[in-house]
């Protein structure tokens, strides 16, 4: 089950019991720490890029490891520029950073750990019965704008074209 929005439009199934960050709202702003221990803010990277901001349940999951490792395959779509990939789960930064090193990840991966959750919460995409992050993916535009997301459950993938296609449209 997905929720799929562009531009304003978002379809009407709902996988978690909060609020969905909606298309067409000012992204929610974090700090978190990444994999090499630095603190990484989304009003980095206000003015300068477009980013695209990537939920994922677990590090060394069979799909959040194909899935991580698509973007490694086509990084210079996703970070350039113009665009920065953010990719931010529950785990911790050791855990983070072990998996970078493990798959050749050279973007940041941000940890959600403590307080565990606050950002993934802030989305919409946290799943407060399993504890972790379900897949969200928001395209955030260089004035901090949410202009395209997906949300799927757990098992279900994401098709790394949909991200192309709407960072084309920026």
């Amino acid at each position: 089950m997905a929720i799929d929005a562009i531009e304003g439009t978002a379809a009407t199934e709902a996988t978690q019991a909060t609020q969905v960050v909606q298309v067409g709202t000012k992204a929610p702003d974090f700090a978190l720490k990444d994999n090499h221990g630095r603190t990484v803010s989304l009003a980095d990277f206000r003015g300068e890029k477009n980013v695209v901001l990537l939920f994922y349940p677990f590090a060394f999951t069979g799909v959040c490891t194909g899935e991580l490792c698509a973007l490694r395959d086509e990084l210079p779509t996703f970070v350039n520029d113009d665009t920065q990939l953010l990719a931010v789960s529950n785990d911790s930064i050791h855990t983070l950073r072990v998996f970078a090193e493990q798959e050749s990840l050279e973007y940041p991966l941000l940890s959600d750990f403590w307080p565990h959750g606050e950002v993934s919460r802030a989305y919409g995409v946290f799943d407060e019965e399993k504890g972790c992050a379900v897949r969200g993916t928001f395209i955030i535009d260089k004035e901090g704008v949410v202009r395209w997301s997906v949300v799927n459950d757990l098992p279900d993938a994401r098709d790394l074209n949909d991200y192309v296609k709407a960072l084309d449209t920026l």
